[in-house]
């Protein structure tokens, strides 16, 4: 778990500062990198919690050290590969119109009203890639609750229970936020994009989710909270 934490707190870190920088937010490969990867790190995490509360005996088996490597390194590996994509198909484009981004980073939706090239080939990748890597993790986090919550309800103690509940709703309810954002931009077409009123859906996938990210997995953890205070202890 805190393998995993570590990994999501890095990535969330670098997701939502890499668009504040003026040289990281003209950098559309950089921003999705971590994007994909923070969305399969999200899949990997539900999927562990799986294992751990519906199958809890062959969890030291199922995630093992080096198929939590595996996990990880296979995140990296499909966000380098999402990022040259996009980079490469945007390379392949003629700018022949103004060089303003009518948004507060390079994202790729506001990049394509600047084109003058035909686009509808690289509105299918775009549809392709997210719909591969948004709707695939969405599918495993949504079935691996389906399982959890049951398990949830029939925890005897009500205190447990409560706090299960509390932190699976608190999940669920960033996850929602997080996919259905991005849904919103990426998942529509480019005649219905208004670019002033998606400034505020891209909020909540680039500050909102990372900065709730370590209230849900992190500051709601009694081990964590602990270790919080003893460092802030010994710093007075």
């Amino acid at each position: 778990m805190y393998y995993f934490l570590s990994h999501l707190a890095f990535v969330s870190i670098c997701y939502s500062s890499v668009i504040i920088p003026k040289m990281l937010a003209s950098s559309n490969l950089a921003f999705v990198i971590f994007g994909v990867i923070e969305c399969l790190l999200l899949a990997v995490m539900a999927y562990g919690r799986y294992v751990a509360i519906y199958k809890p005996l062959m969890y030291p088996t199922i995630m093992c050290g080096w198929m939590c490597w595996w996990l990880v390194a296979g995140s990296y590996a499909v966000g380098v590969f999402h990022a040259v994509t996009h980079t490469t198909f945007i390379f392949t484009l003629s700018f022949c119109h103004s060089n303003v981004i009518n948004h507060y980073f390079c994202d790729i939706a506001p990049l394509l009203p600047l084109s003058c090239s035909n686009t509808h080939s690289y509105e299918g990748v775009i549809l392709a890639l997210v719909s591969m890597n948004c709707l695939s993790t969405m599918t495993i986090i949504f079935i691996s609750y389906a399982y959890i919550l049951p398990s949830v309800l029939r925890i005897h103690s009500k205190e447990s229970r409560r706090k299960a509940f509390s932190t699976c709703t608190s999940h669920l309810m960033v996850v929602t936020t997080f996919y259905g954002a991005i849904l919103l931009m990426y998942l529509r077409p480019s005649s219905t994009f208004a670019l002033d009123e998606n400034k505020m859906a891209t909020v909540f996938y680039t500050i909102m989710t990372p900065t709730l990210n370590p209230l849900i997995y992190s500051l709601r953890n009694r081990e964590v909270k602990a270790a919080l205070l003893r460092a802030v202890g010994r710093r007075q």
